[in-house]
């Protein structure tokens, strides 16, 4: 904990499967492995590296949190949000959440990169269960943030949609039936994290900004089985397009 509060970062970056080239354009950087700090859990999934990685953006410090822990991995649903708590103990006042997700509108392609605008939590569970904290939602996703980063990508000529993230339990991809389903609630993408890190990050004051890289097309609408590898190798090829986005934002936030 030490280190990261020396760092003095005001700004974090939580890197889903595949995302970990991210960090590329920061200048020199220190990896801290999550199994330094004994209330930190690791990851068991391929594409998560477990660890942190001190970065810099122009004059800014970033902390890059290089994987996270997932419910469908048998971890609970604080071990799941111990990276949040523990960026926000360590002086983190924005967080950026990033995910690989499976397409459930027609128009977001594999490749593409969605901002989260909202989100439906159908995980079952919540990291405020057990505390009666009645946290506002309204606005889990800064408008703020969101204005920026997209009048950024608008002068990049970078293509981000925006819409709404559909977090499930996993570790199964959805059913034909549930992406219909899910359609109709009014999802864009969805995935099997986010959406409890959200609300903790939310819960504890942060402002937030996140991000899907559409790494496949969901069941049903896809033509080919869906795999991890695809949704790695996808979120390896599209990663260069929000490393610029975040290049030309993050020191100005």
């Amino acid at each position: 904990m030490t280190q990261l509060r020396a760092w003095q970062a005001r700004i974090a970056v939580i890197l889903g499967s595949g995302l970990n080239a991210l960090v590329a354009d920061g200048a020199e950087s220190k990896a801290l492995p999550y199994s330094s700090f004994s209330n930190l859990p690791k990851s068991s999934v391929p594409g998560h590296l477990g660890r942190f990685v001190l970065g810099q953006i122009e004059q800014a410090h970033v902390i890059f949190a290089q994987g996270r822990v997932h419910l469908y991995e048998g971890r609970s649903v604080g071990e799941v949000t111990a990276f949040v708590r523990l960026l926000a103990e360590a002086g983190v006042e924005v967080l950026v959440l990033t995910n690989a997700a499976g397409s459930l509108n027609p128009s977001f392609a594999p490749g593409d990169w969605m901002m989260i605008g909202d989100h439906l939590n159908l995980t079952g569970t919540s990291p405020l269960v057990g505390n009666p904290e009645f946290v506002d939602m309204t606005e889990t996703y800064s408008s703020r943030l969101r204005g920026v980063f997209a009048a950024a990508a608008a002068k990049s000529k970078i293509k981000l949609h925006q819409g709404v993230y559909a977090g499930l339990l996993g570790p199964q991809y959805e059913t034909p039936a549930e992406v219909r389903m899910l359609q109709k609630l009014g999802a864009d993408a969805v995935g099997m994290s986010t959406v409890l890190e959200a609300i903790q990050a939310k819960a504890l004051g942060m402002e937030v900004a996140g991000f899907s890289c559409i790494t496949n097309l969901a069941a049903g609408i896809s033509p080919t089985k869906l795999s991890h590898e695809e949704v790695l190798h996808t979120g390896q090829t599209a990663g260069a397009a929000l490393s610029r986005l975040l290049t030309n934002v993050l020191p100005k936030v």
